[in-house]
């Protein structure tokens, strides 16, 4: 059973009008419609999702720094999934990999950061400028 038929094709028409729609919508609506179409077109919404959660306003969770942690740990997850799928995208997962080391070392959580750095220096090292900068 493919995982899309659980989702409500009203839902899904929603998230596309909203998204098509003349208004730009605040980031908060954007990542919501992204989540959902990322469920049912992974190829054309996850890399969307990934930019949009990283896009998130630092200064929006400054009281709440695990809340920016989280999102940019599913922009991450959702990278990890687009690359998985298509491994051109190599540039989408170091991008996001690097806003979560950011995060990260914000945090003061310096070991974890110093371990997405490596990952992010292997991906450069595989894919090279695919990888970006």
């Amino acid at each position: 059973m493919n995982h899309s038929a659980n989702i409500s094709h009203e839902a899904v028409l929603r998230a596309r009008v909203a998204l098509l729609g003349s208004e730009v919508l605040p980031l908060r609506q954007q990542v919501a419609a992204y989540r959902l179409l990322a469920q049912v077109s992974p190829l054309v919404y996850l890399p969307l999702l990934a930019q949009a959660l990283w896009e998130y306003n630092p200064h929006e969770f400054a009281h709440r720094p695990e809340i920016g942690l989280a999102l940019r740990a599913e922009s991450v997850a959702a990278a990890r999934r687009m690359h998985a799928v298509e491994p051109g995208w190599a540039g989408l997962l170091v991008t996001s990999l690097v806003h979560h080391e950011e995060q990260l070392a914000l945090m003061g959580r310096t070991a974890e950061a110093g371990a997405v750095a490596e990952e992010v220096a292997r991906l450069r090292s595989d894919h090279g400028p695919a990888a970006g900068r």
